[in-house]
Order: C-alpha cells, then sequence, then structure tokens
C-alpha cells in the first residue's frame, strides 16, 4: 500500500514536472505587461456603443499575442465603425483609410494582426450558423491603451474579431444581440 501511494505521489510529481516545461496552446499566450488606468481629461474619452473608457487605477493586462489560429479559432465578434465620423475614430491602419460599415471589413487583435501580416487578406467568420468572409483593415491594440492614443480606452482582449455592422448583418445576428458574441473564424 505504501509502495503505490509513493509511485502515485512519483507520477503525479513527474506530470506535473513536464506540463511546466510543455506549455498547452491554451497557456501560449500570457499577458505581456500591464498599465494602470488613468482618468482621462474631461472630454478626451470617446464613450461610445459599448466602449467603457479606462477606469482609474485599475490594473489592465496587455498582449503582443493571441491565441493560436486554427481552422475554428475560438474569437469574440465586437461591434465598431470603420466610417469617417463613426466610432472607430481614425482611418484604418492598413491602408490608412475609412471603410463603409455596409462592407464586411474587421480589425483583429494585435497578435492576430500580426504587424501587418493579414492586411487586406480575407478572413471566414462562422457564428449563428453562417459564414462570411470580412477583409482585415485595421488592429484592435492590446498591447496599450488608456491613453490619449487610444482613445482613454483600455486594452482590447487578445482574442477579439471587431467587426463593421456588414459582418452582423452577414452572419444573420439580430440588431438586438449586436454587441458581442462567440464566433470562430479562420483565414479565408
Amino acid at each position: 500500500m505504501k509502495n503505490s501511494v509513493l509511485q502515485t505521489s512519483f507520477y503525479l510529481l513527474l506530470i506535473l514536472i513536464i506540463s511546466n516545461f510543455f506549455p498547452t496552446n491554451a497557456e501560449t499566450c500570457r499577458p505581456s505587461g500591464h498599465i494602470i488606468g488613468r482618468k482621462p481629461p474631461p472630454g478626451q474619452c470617446m464613450e461610445n456603443s459599448d466602449s467603457l473608457c479606462c477606469i482609474p487605477h485599475k490594473l489592465y493586462s496587455t498582449y503582443k499575442c493571441s491565441p493560436p489560429v486554427s481552422a475554428n479559432t475560438n474569437a469574440t465578434l465586437t461591434i465598431n465603425s470603420f466610417q469617417k465620423g463613426g466610432d472607430g475614430g481614425d482611418p484604418s491602419k492598413c491602408d490608412n483609410q475609412y471603410h463603409s460599415d455596409d462592407s464586411p471589413v474587421v480589425a483583429l487583435s494585435t497578435g492576430w494582426y500580426k504587424n501587418g501580416e493579414r492586411c487586406r487578406n480575407f478572413i471566414k467568420i462562422h457564428a449563428n450558423g453562417r459564414s462570411i468572409k470580412a477583409m482585415v483593415v485595421d488592429e484592435c491594440d492590446s498591447s496599450m491603451g488608456c491613453d490619449k492614443d487610444h482613445e482613454y480606452l483600455p486594452p482590447c482582449q487578445n482574442n477579439l474579431v471587431v467587426a463593421s455592422k456588414a459582418v452582423w448583418e452577414g452572419l444573420g445576428i439580430p440588431v438586438t444581440k449586436w454587441g458581442e458574441t462567440p464566433i470562430t473564424w479562420t483565414d479565408a
């Protein structure tokens, strides 16, 4: 009996040691740092849509990576306007242009954006029993935030696909449910 307990303990310890040396896919993207929320100057935070300004003194994780891309990459779909005067603010990072909300376009979290390598490429998004192709035009910065350049908004999560209304419509998601929904995606 004592020998069996020792043997079981040895195997559990061995598994624990090995798992620390060989991380799983879920562990391959850890925070790259943290930033502390600052109170934006009066009138400087563009709080609109479902965006919330940084909370003073709150600790936000930053990421330079995103989960690995597969044939069915899990992500969260959010909504944004890519038009001039829309809630996206600046022109898209890929081409310094604005894009109609009637065009299926997206911004990807920093790791998936890959320093612009996916710019002007298409991804295929699956949700609600439907699929749609959308062009990557921008980055949702998960490495920085809570400053003037990021309109005093927190860093993006590392698993976001931020889409125009055309994507939401193409997926047949009712307007009353727009904002945030789980999806899968892959390069098209």
